[in-house]
């Protein structure tokens, strides 16, 4: 059953990250991987609201693991961060990994704090 829940959440996350980063990169004329970066944020905090929600196993699976686990990626991630040292844009390369880190964390913590209040 725990099988089945993860390859429900990813066949409904992965597809959602594709679909978001292409609709995210087409409004932005930058090679900054905004779409990346914000699949990344919008992933850590609903993983934080689902988690500090404290839901049964199932839905954690389903929600946390499943959906989250693709929706998110860190190998796109990092390969888009060394795409961006090799361009020579260094400064744009900092800033996707600091800025992912921090907003990444903000965001699951907000999240989390979200769904504590709402497990309540």
């Amino acid at each position: 059953m725990t099988v089945l829940l993860v390859l429900l959440g990813g066949a409904v996350g992965a597809p959602t990250r594709y679909l978001t980063d292409l609709a995210v990169q087409r409004l932005h004329g930058t090679v900054f991987p905004w779409g990346t970066w914000s699949v990344n944020v919008v992933g850590s905090l609903v993983l934080g609201v689902v988690a500090g929600a404290s839901p049964p196993a199932w839905l954690l699976t389903l929600v946390g693991t499943g959906f989250c686990g693709a929706l998110t990626t860190f190998s796109t991630f990092g390969f888009e961060t060394v795409r961006l040292v090799e361009d020579g844009d260094h400064a744009a390369a900092a800033w996707n990994v600091v800025g992912s880190l921090a907003v990444g964390l903000a965001a699951v913590t907000v999240g989390w704090v979200v769904g504590n209040g709402l497990g309540q």
